[in-house]
């Protein structure tokens, strides 16, 4: 009888787990989806979108390597797409058809989000048991951040997804045979590389953390030497599953079999002598690109001199790269619950706070204090997916450690009533989740102050912009603009580019825009493109806007006065 009350007490509590994991999911799904209807294409999605499609087409992920863009999520979100036109017997024109393909291009990511929920609640119930699964995928559902980044037709929650789901099969199968110990975790190995690039790197320092992990919490009592020697076996499995990983990654990526015209002019430019000619020689008939190395080298190059030499924009102050932009990124974007729970646990039991998806999240925040493409805290979604899962893990822990009832419950109600304020920041900064700033820093209204680009404005805020205008008796509305989205020459908008007109002083800004002009707060704030971009942003800053969206301030330049009145220090 008693054990047959224990396996109903087990279904019914699995059962519970499955329905808050589809209900987490559910209701973070529909934020996405809504959300992503009333968003303007961001910076980067036309182009996926056109060379994705493309790729289908052609069968070459040529054009995808040339950009440094893996190709799996970008498959992903245009596969949809590519059906609609093989069923229909019509090829898309893509630029005048983004419209009609965002929202379905959006949606597919979606695959992603669901992948990363199910091993966020999982990876938590390996760590801590049900309640510890069950807070882990409520963090990470309900993170405004995240939701901004699900609702895109982007690569970021991908490899998010695919990053967590490789930690958590290689962390449960160090001690079983070699399918479940190196098989599995080379297929998610090879899908993290596919999403990003980065995860070439992300895989083996996590992979590297939880073994350390591990293997500390297990032999506590074993010397320094001993416990190297027991790290050979995750030493050859590494390099296995990296092994196999690339080989995957390779076939997957495919070849056009042909030259690289880049290759075979800097060969050209080389000394007359037998170097040049053996290369020359070796660029003109080495057939094998485009090919995934291409991409993986182009991204390893902007890492080591930056995102195409621009300049990262934190805190008012630009620089070709802040050692500590990621650290200071993730206290602006993160929510404040999420910010507070390691200080909660670290001061009732921070022997808590050791486990594998923390050292993980930590093993990645310091890697970025290396990084220098500095484009967004997008490129830091696996260390919030990690450190939610760790310090769920840890507060379930905490609880249970307590010696009081009453204090096991204050502590449970603290958890909960983290999600709760998570999820209505959530709600609140909807359908601008992209733009969501803590209230510690001041709130979203302020955020365009410290951060921009992907962290606030994308170019996602076209729609809501021409929502303003049509409320104030429409007209033509000029439009600089950070983005890539065609409707910015829809009427009653019109695209303005001041940063690549002749503008030498700032006041020469009034030579090109007359009556209202929006201008974006990236372009505004951030990182000056050009001397007539910092010419222009500089005398927009000495007016007074006559309105304002999330992502735009909007000036009447009608009456404005040629005299320039410079601003103050930024």
């Amino acid at each position: 009888m008693k054990q047959s009350g224990s396996r109903a007490g087990e279904a019914s509590s699995l059962g519970i787990d499955w329905l808050w994991f589809l209900a987490c999911a559910v209701a973070s799904s529909l934020w996405c989806v809504t959300a992503a209807s009333q968003l303007s294409a961001t910076f980067d999605e036309p182009i996926y979108i056109v060379r994705g499609l493309d790729a289908w087409r052609s069968g070459s992920r040529g054009a995808l390597m040339k950009l440094g863009t893996m190709p799996l999520p970008i498959d992903v979100v245009t596969l949809p797409l590519f059906i609609a036109e093989r069923w229909c017997g019509v090829q898309f024109d893509t630029p005048s058809a983004l419209v009609q393909l965002l929202p379905w291009a959006r949606a597919a990511t979606l695959i992603f989000w669901w992948l990363l929920l199910f091993y966020a609640w999982r990876a938590g119930r390996a760590l801590a048991g049900l309640w510890a699964g069950r807070l882990g995928v409520a963090l990470v559902a309900c993170e405004p951040t995240m939701l901004a980044h699900a609702s895109l037709a982007t690569t970021d929650i991908a490899v998010t997804g695919c990053l967590l789901a490789l930690v958590y099969h290689f962390s449960t199968a160090r001690d079983l045979a070699w399918l479940r110990r190196v098989g599995v975790p080379t297929l998610w190995y090879a899908a993290t590389v596919l999403s990003k690039a980065s995860g070439l790197v992300y895989g083996p320092l996590c992979l590297l953390a939880v073994e350390v992990t591990q293997r500390i919490d297990t032999d506590q009592e074993v010397g320094i030497k001993t416990r190297l020697n027991k790290l050979k076996p995750f030493g050859r499995d590494l390099v296995q599953i990296m092994g196999y990983g690339l080989v995957l990654v390779f076939l997957y990526c495919g070849s056009d079999w042909r030259t690289e015209p880049s290759f075979a002019a800097w060969a050209h430019d080389l000394p007359d002598g037998a170097l040049r000619a053996s290369t020359l020689w070796l660029a003109e008939h080495l057939r094998i690109f485009s090919n995934a190395g291409e991409g993986l080298v182009r991204q390893i190059k902007h890492n080591l001199r930056g995102e195409g030499g621009h300049w990262a924009y934190l805190l008012g102050a630009q620089r070709r790269a802040f050692w500590y932009y990621f650290p200071v990124a993730l206290s602006l974007k993160l929510s404040v619950p999420l910010l507070a729970l390691p200080l909660l646990v670290g001061v009732l039991h921070p022997r808590t706070l050791w486990n594998w998806a923390n050292a993980a999240a930590v093993a990645l925040l310091l890697f970025s204090l290396t990084a220098r493409v500095q484009i967004g805290v997008r490129l830091a979604l696996p260390i919030v997916a990690l450190a939610a899962v760790g310090l769920a893990a840890s507060v379930a822990e905490t609880c249970r450690s307590l010696t009081t009832a009453w204090a096991r419950h204050v502590c449970a109600a603290a958890a909960g009533a983290g999600v709760v304020w998570t999820t209505a920041a959530a709600v609140t900064v909807w359908p601008n989740g992209l733009s969501y700033t803590n209230s510690l820093w001041g709130g979203t209204e302020h955020g365009y102050l410290y951060l921009s680009d992907s962290n606030y404005d994308w170019g996602q805020g076209l729609l809501d912009l021409a929502r303003w205008q049509a409320t104030r008796g429409g007209g033509t509305l000029d439009v600089w603009y950070f983005g890539s989205d065609p409707r910015v020459s829809t009427p009653p908008l019109r695209l303005l580019p001041l940063h690549i007109m002749p503008i030498e002083h700032p006041q020469d800004v009034l030579a090109y825009a007359h009556g209202r002009l929006a201008v974006s707060t990236t372009f505004l704030y951030g990182t000056d493109l050009t001397e007539a971009h910092r010419q222009a942003a500089t005398f927009l800053r000495t007016l007074e806007p006559v309105g304002r969206t999330t992502t735009f301030f909007i000036y009447d330049l009608s009456q404005a006065n040629d005299r320039l009145v410079l601003p103050p220090p930024r």
